[in-house]
């Protein structure tokens, strides 16, 4: 008798991941650097190729980095919400202009509105890679010690301005 149940448990046990499964959000991937460190660069800026910026100048504030490409269709259809958070001066943003062609990003913020506060040239996506990038743009929150706090997949919109990344900073800030 006993035996002929463990098949019904097993089946009941998977039913009930599949059924919690169901109301998940699919855009909601956790990423593994979620408190953890960010990662370490050393890149040149796009605005000044003889100058670099590495994260190690952002400690001692809650920043933003924001991963792009003048290519990126999605990309655009953040910019003005950063734009518009950029001139309340509530975070710095960082770019991180991954695998684009220089001339083309500079053109595109020239004519868009630059958001970001440095834009660091990931010209070969190996940050993008340290940092989990599998597609821009990525939103990062980095807190006053470096350590990653939330990741954004996909576009900032307003709601997740308004609901997660907003109240995060604010937290992170009063700390």
């Amino acid at each position: 008798m006993k035996r002929a149940l463990l098949p019904l448990i097993i089946f009941l046990v998977v039913v009930g991941f599949l059924f919690k499964g169901l109301f998940l959000n699919p855009r909601e991937v956790p990423s593994p650097l979620v408190g953890k460190p960010a990662p370490q660069f050393n890149l040149a800026r796009l605005d000044a190729a003889d100058k670099t910026f590495s994260p190690k100048e952002m400690l001692g504030k809650v920043w933003l980095l924001n991963a792009w490409a003048s290519w990126c269709a999605a990309c655009k259809d953040e910019h003005p919400l950063l734009v518009e958070l950029s001139k309340s001066d509530f975070v710095p943003i960082v770019g991180l202009d991954y695998k684009d062609n220089n001339q083309d990003a500079q053109q595109w913020l020239d004519q868009a509105g630059n958001p970001y506060t440095i834009n660091a040239v990931d010209a070969d996506g190996r940050v993008g890679i340290d940092y989990g990038v599998y597609g821009v743009p990525e939103t990062y929150v980095i807190d006053k010690k470096g350590m990653i706090a939330y990741k954004q997949i996909g576009p900032i919109t307003m709601e997740a301005l308004r609901d997660k990344i907003a109240p995060l900073v604010k937290q992170l800030q009063a700390q």
